[in-house]
């Protein structure tokens, strides 16, 4: 083999290697029919979420993968894939899955690593459910207030007595 294309190969295994250790969600997912221009609206939100969509060859992947420890991935790099790499856990989950359910026959979720842990297709469904970090916080600090709240209603309706 040429050492040219070697040096290629092995350059893109690396890359893929750090943007898996800097990602906290990859997700694998078959993008075969998506139009260029769909494509393109894909990446589009994705990097508005802080996320990131490529194809790359499924065996510099499977190697990338396996330098990892992620070896329960190699399943489903069958077909041409697209990896996305995510910063947030759910940014990125939430973009593919509303496409995925835009084009249902055309963009379908495969699987990924969440948090270092890997998730079937099913799972990475589950993942784009949860709610982002806003709305996790607003939800926390929501059941904080509400025991001060019903005490403060407590006395104000003993005052009015």
């Amino acid at each position: 083999m040429n050492q040219a294309v070697l040096a290629a190969k092995t350059e893109t295994v690396k890359t893929i290697t750090e943007k898996a250790k800097e990602s906290q969600t990859i997700i694998v997912c078959e993008y075969r029919g998506l139009t260029v221009a769909q494509i393109q609206e894909v990446r589009r939100a994705l990097h508005k979420e802080n996320a990131e969509m490529n194809v790359y060859k499924n065996s510099l992947v499977e190697r990338a993968v396996d330098e990892l420890g992620y070896n329960e991935m190699n399943d489903i790099l069958k077909g041409p894939n697209a990896i996305v790499f995510s910063k947030d856990v759910i940014g990125g989950a939430k973009v593919i899955a509303k496409y995925a359910k835009r084009h249902k026959d055309v963009l379908i979720v495969k699987g990924g690593v969440v948090e270092g842990k890997f998730v079937d297709a099913a799972g990475m469904l589950e993942v784009a459910k949860l709610p982002g970090k806003e709305g996790l916080i607003s939800m926390f600090l929501s059941c904080l207030q509400a025991p001060i709240r019903s005490f403060a209603c407590a006395v104000k309706a003993v005052a009015d007595k």
